[in-house]
């Protein structure tokens, strides 16, 4: 070979091992023992658009189990970009600080509202990439957890938990010891620890109309997050220019929700390892193992605000899985993203064409019902009325896998009617998907919404048959008198087949589907065992637009596994009872000998009983 090729040959190969050990230098590590008051680092964020700026790190020390037992911050004062008239910014969490082409860990933490400079807590590399290797399950906190009855308070109660479950950083001064920062700072090291709290993240709120963004905002805000407008999606990827593949101080994007709703949260990447993404340097809610979309991002511009400054940023294409979310970071890998439960919503009215609505919500114990629960009320509350007189009748089904489908029958009337019937759908979900007994998934949810704009409401008020003393063995007409909300009457008839056994004294009892439900639940005290039992016991819920007449006796009977069985032979009943101790079986006062429903056009309520002598056949 020629000496010239030679030497070109040499050069190109040590360029190339020039170039290789230049990226190795960038994700050199530096640990925290190597940390110095006084040290000058270089930090990588997105400040507008999708480049990468940089900005100048001042570190002013460590501080130590300020997030916990032996988790440590470092503190520092950051410089340049936008930084002297915007403090530290919501939307900065994740972007990395290298020292000497070193990396450190991210910017993670800052001193809260009205901050006279831009002082931030950076996470120790370390200690997000330890995090994030964590597995185990979900801790029982990060779940919703409902009581009973199903009501809307109890579910709204059981969000309220579940989002403010933890707290990773120290409470009181005494939790946090400070080195080298005091004289720095002016404020005790304690005192400072106290007052560290992770950047706000925010919050793409996109299609949400005012009330039910003011809930998320109410619901979130106080948990670290910024609620914001934004765009996001498919159809705006045309104008988010980026750039070769992800790199540290990029912006990324948490989905929650896509489709005709946008919900999600968005922060900064601090290192790539391969196909592993680390990012945030805090936790989003530290759910521990996640499978949420992760997602690129564009920042529109910062807003500078004295109270807190943020980045106005909307979520992009999906770019992999979110796997992780812990105390001290969020990681993920690139790739495919996980699924997302489709939701798909057809409204009717009364007032114009059918419209449908379909969105994507995350497959989670505590984010699937609280974002199922505002994607409906949203739609409802878009479209029709979400507070007043305004009635909602409800069909469909959520499909799970390996189980029948939970089916949705049912109609509300009231003046939180939209309220009622999106807690009619999430609270079913909100038990199964927390339930004890084993993982259950959601394939699909396919529901039809059919809205009139006022009430329909009715009320029992008298029942009465025409025979006083019928035979047994024979039928007899039952009727009904209800009274609509407009004053008129309406008259039902439901044949009655007596039994040919019957004798003595009946009773027949006329009641409305909640009444009903809620005396069915203190009969059947015996807990369902299996998931099965929990969705046929859900699937026989009484509706609110029918009556339910049972003629009873004084016969006792059971309840065995969550079953009603009435009118036993003693014999069977000697058995039963004998078994009593296992918990499966409860004992019965009466027994019904035969079950109607009148179904109606309204959500009709009341409570009659009726005595009835029959006569031998």
């Amino acid at each position: 070979m020629p000496l010239r090729r030679i030497t070109i040959a040499v050069l190109l190969a040590l360029s190339g091992l020039t170039v290789l050990v230049a990226a190795q230098a960038q994700t050199a590590l530096m640990g925290i023992d190597e940390i110095r008051p006084g040290m000058i680092g270089v930090g990588r964020t997105v400040f507008d658009g999708t480049r990468v700026e940089e900005f100048t790190v001042n570190i002013l020390g460590v501080l130590e189990n300020v997030i916990g037992t032996r988790r440590n911050l470092i503190l520092a004062r950051l410089e340049g970009g936008p930084l002297a008239a915007t403090g530290v910014i919501a939307g900065m969490s994740g972007s990395p600080v290298y020292i000497d082409g070193r990396l450190i860990g991210a910017v993670s933490y800052s001193l809260g509202s009205f901050s006279k400079e831009p002082i931030a807590g950076i996470t120790p590399i370390a200690e997000m990439t330890d995090a994030a290797a964590t597995g185990g399950a979900r801790p029982a906190g990060a779940r919703a957890q409902l009581d009973f009855p199903l009501t809307r308070e109890n579910l709204a109660a059981a969000f309220r938990r579940a989002l403010n479950w933890n707290r990773p950083f120290a409470e009181s001064p005494r939790d946090a010891e400070l080195q080298g920062v005091s004289a720095v700072v002016g404020v005790a090291g304690g005192q400072l620890g106290t007052w560290l709290r992770p950047i706000a993240t925010p919050l793409v709120m996109s299609g949400f109309e005012p009330d039910v963004s003011d809930l998320l905002a109410g619901a979130f805000s106080t948990q670290g997050f910024v609620p914001t407008g934004g765009g996001g999606g498919e159809a705006r990827i045309g104008e988010m220019p980026f750039e070769g593949p992800l790199k540290p101080g990029d912006a990324i994007g948490v989905m929650l929700v896509n489709g005709d709703l946008q919900l999600g949260g968005t922060g900064t990447v601090t290192h790539l390892e391969g196909d592993r993404v680390y990012a945030f340097g805090h936790p989003l809610y530290n759910l521990g193992p996640t499978e949420f979309p992760m997602t690129r991002a564009y920042v529109y511009t910062v807003l500078p605000s004295l109270f807190l400054s943020l980045k106005l940023s909307s979520t992009s294409e999906v770019i992999g899985t979110l796997l992780q979310d812990r105390a001290t970071a969020v990681a993920g890998r690139l790739g495919p993203g996980p699924r997302m439960i489709p939701i798909t919503l057809t409204l009717t009215s009364d007032r114009g064409p059918s419209r449908t609505f379909r969105f994507g919500v995350v497959n989670d114990q505590l984010f699937t019902p609280l974002s199922t629960y505002v994607a409906l009320l949203n739609t409802l509350g878009s479209y029709e009325r979400q507070f007043g007189s305004a009635t909602f009748g409800i069909k469909g089904t959520a499909t799970l896998k390996g189980h029948d489908a939970i089916a949705f029958d049912n109609l509300f009337s009231s003046a939180q009617s939209a309220l009622d019937v999106s807690t009619h759908v999430v609270a079913p979900l909100t038990y199964l998907m927390n339930n004890d007994f084993e993982k259950v998934e959601v394939d699909r949810i396919e529901l039809t919404f059919a809205s009139v704009e006022e009430p329909k409401t009715a009320t029992l008020e008298r029942v009465w048959i025409d025979d006083p003393r019928p035979r047994a063995g024979r039928q007899v007409p039952l009727k009904v008198l209800m009274r609509t909300y407009r004053g008129e009457e309406v008259v039902r008839t439901v044949p009655i087949d007596i039994p040919a056994n019957a004798n003595g004294t009946l009773s027949l009892v006329v009641q409305d589907g909640l009444r009903l439900g809620l005396a069915e639940q203190r009969e059947t005290r015996s807990p369902q065992r299996t998931v099965d039992q929990v969705i046929k016991s859900l699937n026989k819920a009484r509706r609110n637009n029918a009556l339910y007449v049972k003629l009873q006796s004084a016969n006792p009977g059971a309840i065995v596994n969550g079953e009603l069985l009435s009118s036993l032979p003693p014999s069977v009943l000697a058995v039963l009872e004998a078994d009593r101790s296992s918990g499966n079986v409860g004992a019965l006062g009466t027994a019904t000998l035969g079950e109607w429903e009148i179904a109606t056009e309204h959500a009709v309520t009341g409570f009659r009983t009726l005595s009835v002598t029959v006569s031998p056949n």
